[in-house]
């Protein structure tokens, strides 16, 4: 990418690529004095290189558990189509995937009924064969999904699927019923695992949302736009997504997240300012340079 930067005119010396184990070269670039600030995402890593960096910039991105409230008057047909592309795509290996769905009791048996119908269209595989869901990025990865899964199973969630694991390759899997003491609940998995928590109130949801440390993104299903309007304001997450699965978005819109999902706003204009210190000049004339009065 560097190299192309070069040929394409980009001033030698301005654009470096330092590439090595984050255990090796990690403090080294973020304690570095040249340093004058640091853009990151990740996950708890970004906490430690906030308590070490000091007095710079920060803007880092670091996870969500993007929180999906289906309300009882929702479109059900789009909620379950947004849960599968906003949930399984990337085999959920997306910050602003759906992590977690809070939907009222009275639609929840058919929103699961049709999530779980959908399921079976996902093409399982490898990724030259064009497959929806694909081995996520690593062993640990895979392992880490499996201790929430067996958690869960262990607390009494109801599983829609059976529990399939090759290697990395996770089958997609709804996990129903799932309750506040289940690790799934909380945890963001990163995998094609998404768990359903059948909620009595609107105000249950929020307050589960509000009280996950992670708050990157999150979406509400309802027909009544002022209704869903009222949820999003009262959701503390960055970016709220009415009738719509989160999503990145464009590259000039904002993107951030509030507790442990970051620091800072991401998007063109608000990274340049990140990246901007402002210098002031005050210049003092010995005679006025206006007339008074």
């Amino acid at each position: 990418m560097v190299h192309c930067a070069h040929m394409a005119g980009f001033p030698k010396g301005l654009l470096a690529a330092i590439t090595g184990k984050g255990s090796e070269i990690g403090d080294l670039m973020t304690m570095h004095p040249g340093i004058d600030c640091i853009s990151f995402t990740g996950g708890d890593t970004g906490i430690s290189i906030s308590k070490k960096a000091g007095m710079i910039p920060l803007q880092m991105e670091l996870g969500g558990k993007d929180c999906c409230i289906v309300l009882e008057d929702a479109d059900l047909e789009l909620a379950a189509n947004n849960v599968i592309k906003g949930g399984y795509s990337y085999s959920g290996q997306r910050c602003t995937a759906i992590k977690v769905i809070c939907v009222m009791e009275s639609v929840a048996e058919e929103l699961v009924k049709k999530i779980v119908e959908k399921m079976t269209k996902l093409k399982v595989g490898m990724p030259e064969d064009n497959c929806d869901i694909t081995p996520v990025v690593s062993e640990s990865s895979a392992n880490f999904i499996q201790g929430l899964v067996e958690d869960a199973k262990t607390k009494g969630a109801k599983f829609h699927q059976e529990w399939k694991r090759e290697n990395n390759l996770i089958y997609p899997l709804l996990i129903d019923n799932v309750t506040p003491d289940m690790r799934i609940a909380w945890e963001e998995p990163f995998g094609p695992v998404i768990p359903v928590i059948r909620i009595k109130t609107v105000e249950e949801g929020i307050h589960f949302c509000n009280a996950n440390n992670f708050a990157l993104q999150g979406c509400v299903f309802s027909k009544d736009i002022n209704k869903a309007i009222l949820v999003s304001n009262a959701m503390e997450t960055g970016t709220i997504q009415i009738n719509s699965a989160p999503a990145r978005g464009p590259d000039h819109f904002p993107f951030q997240g509030l507790r442990d999902s970051g620091i800072g706003t991401q998007g063109v204009t608000n990274s340049i300012h990140m990246m901007t210190k402002v210098k002031s000049t005050v210049i003092n004339l010995p005679v006025e340079s206006y007339s008074m009065g």
